[in-house]
Order: C-alpha cells, then structure tokens, then sequence
C-alpha cells in the first residue's frame, strides 16, 4: 500500500517524530533508520520496514534509488505501508540532514544471548554506560570492520543504560547496526551467560598493572569497556578475569571512549594473526 502526504501535521508524521524519545521508542519497540547507506545495509539484510518514507526530490545516485525501488517492491507485497512525502514533510521527520529522501520505522530487532552464534573463538565487545549515541555507533563500525561476533549493551540496577536502538546510534554506525547483532541485557545475566561460553572477561581499567598489548587474546574473549566519565562499574571489575590498561602518557586522563575500544579490538585482532577478519573492507 503507498500513500502520499503532503502535511507535517499529519498523523503518521507526528508518530515518526515521536520515536525520537526513548520511552517511546520502547514502548512501540519501533526506533527510525534514516540514510542512503543505512537503509541499504537494513534491506540488505533482510528487514522489513513497518513503514517507508520516500521523498522522490530528495533521492538522488543509483544507491538511494536501488534501495527506493526495493522498498516499493516490499511495499508491493504488503509488508511494508510506503509513504511518498514532500520535502517539508521529510525534514519534520529526519533526525540529521543529508539522509538522502529515505526514512524506515522498523522494530527492534531482537537477539538474545542464547540466540547467538561463534566461530571456534567467540569474540564478544561488551560496553557499559556509552554517554553517547554517537559513541556506542562508533563502536558498532569498529566491530564491523573487525569481525566482533556481537556487541553487548548491559544494563544495572536503578540505570536504564545506553540505548541502542537510538536513531543516532544507527546512523553513527553507517548500518553496522544491522551487521552485528546488539543484545541489551541485565549485567548479571550477561556475565552468567559469558561465563557459561567459557568466555574469558577482560575488564579496562586505568588500575590495572597489566597493558592491553601484554594480555593473552587468542581464545575466547570478551573486551569489556566503559564510560569515559566513571569507567567501569564494580559489577565487571568483580567479574574481570583478567584487568588491563591502555598506557597515558598525557595529562588527559581518558581517552574516547570509541578509540579506546578499537585499540583492544584490533589487538585481538592482531593477536589472532588477522584470522578473526571477517574481510577486508572500505577504510575511512
């Protein structure tokens, strides 16, 4: 089914807009992926939007129209309701410019921790109290490009957590939020659930007297980073089988908290002799 609207006003618009709070968000469990390369990575594989906003003036280049006629042809089997929007209409809905005359209403996806899948070497990012969407995204890319098999957001008690089904979240992550699963689950569980794996926990700390590069990376492992603001919280330093840190040399005392999660990444990466790559793609 497609519909044209022409009205910022109009009712399905001011629902968009309202996934831009996170109660929201998860009472509907619906968030918003808005972008040329987002959109393509979410139909590539394998999402079906509940709903699709097109604006034709603003979809420009063989990408954004490959993914337009894709979402028509979903449209047209009545898993997904298309909209055609005008330009004021899409920019009452888009959370940043530049994305390109596409926007998705999808539901969050749901991994579970029993749910995922490992090579011989599970290699597991897990990070707490992101303070940034923008950050967890980041993070999310590294993971991509480095062959991370999943990305555990945690939760504590009396703390809501980093929220990864935030738009920006998916739009820092230029879509790697589609191509590495995200489980948001309780601290406990899923420390319980790695030790059940047989996942060895290492915790970052700037307490800790061993560096990254001196930690044994090669089996199974789950590289645990924290805010920039606090840290980690007790409940991972506890579980920690292993605590390192990242040498600071500076006067700065931390560094962000993406570029500190692709230094333990990539070490494990070096570590495993480049094996854990699940291919070598675009850099930048």
């Amino acid at each position: 089914m497609t519909t044209q609207i022409t009205s910022p006003t109009n009712p399905h618009v001011k629902a968009v807009v309202r996934l831009g709070d996170r109660r929201t968000r998860d009472e509907l469990r619906r968030t918003v992926v808005e972008g040329v390369r987002e959109v393509g990575l979410a139909l590539a594989t394998g999402v079906a939007p509940v709903e699709a906003y097109l604006c034709p003036e603003l979809i420009a280049g063989p990408e954004a129209e490959r993914a337009a006629r894709h979402l028509a042809d979903i449209a047209a089997t009545g898993m997904t309701e298309l909209f055609y929007v005008t330009p004021p209409v899409f920019e009452k809905m888009a959370y940043r410019g530049g994305s390109g005359g596409l926007l998705l209403v999808i539901a969050y996806p749901n991994p579970s921790l029993d749910a995922l899948t490992f090579r011989a070497a599970p290699f597991v990012v897990v990070v707490e109290e992101a303070e940034k969407p923008g950050n967890l995204g980041a993070v999310l890319r590294t993971a991509d490009a480095a062959g991370v098999d999943a990305v555990i957001v945690p939760t504590l008690p009396g703390s809501a957590g980093t929220d990864p089904h935030n738009p920006n979240v998916i739009r820092a992550s230029l879509g790697a939020y589609f191509t590495v699963p995200v489980v948001a689950a309780p601290a406990d569980q899923a420390i319980a659930w790695l030790r059940r794996q047989g996942i060895a926990i290492v915790a970052t700390t700037p307490a800790a007297e061993a560096l990254y590069t001196a930690a044994d990376l090669t089996g199974p492992v789950a590289v645990v980073m924290g805010s920039e603001a606090w840290g980690l919280s007790e409940t991972w330093l506890s579980a920690a089988d292993v605590r390192v840190r990242i040498p600071m040399a500076g006067r700065v005392d931390s560094l962000n908290l993406s570029a500190a999660t692709a230094l333990l990444v990539y070490e494990v990466v070096r570590q495993r002799g480049a094996q854990g790559s699940r291919g070598a793609g675009e850099q930048g």
